[in-house]
């Protein structure tokens, strides 16, 4: 973690968030999985603290969370890029064409 803690909550884990951790610390290629989600976090520190962690499967899923919003965002603005496309289709269609007016 490059900033101080601000808290320290409690957070319940499951029989399954138990199994997952323990896959996390013990298989090389979870740990970088989890590398590539979560900014400055070395795959190299085998030796985690829990508490270390735990932060850094919350801080990928903000980042998950982060890049599931943006791909909605960009979904939404290409429907309306589309939607405006078909707009200025139509309007471009009624115009008449540079050359009607020429002599």
């Amino acid at each position: 973690m490059s900033a101080p803690a601000v808290r320290r909550p409690n957070v319940p884990l499951t029989a399954q968030d138990e199994a997952d951790l323990a896959l996390l610390r013990s298989s090389t290629a979870h740990l970088q999985a989890l590398a590539r989600l979560t900014p400055g976090f070395s795959p190299v520190e085998q030796q985690l603290s829990e508490a270390h962690l735990l932060h850094c499967v919350l801080a990928a899923g903000f980042e998950a969370v982060r890049r599931s919003v943006e791909a909605a965002g960009y979904e939404e603005l290409g429907a309306q890029y589309a939607e405006q496309g078909e707009q200025r289709r139509r309007i471009a269609r009624r115009r008449s064409p540079a050359w009607a007016q020429e002599p």
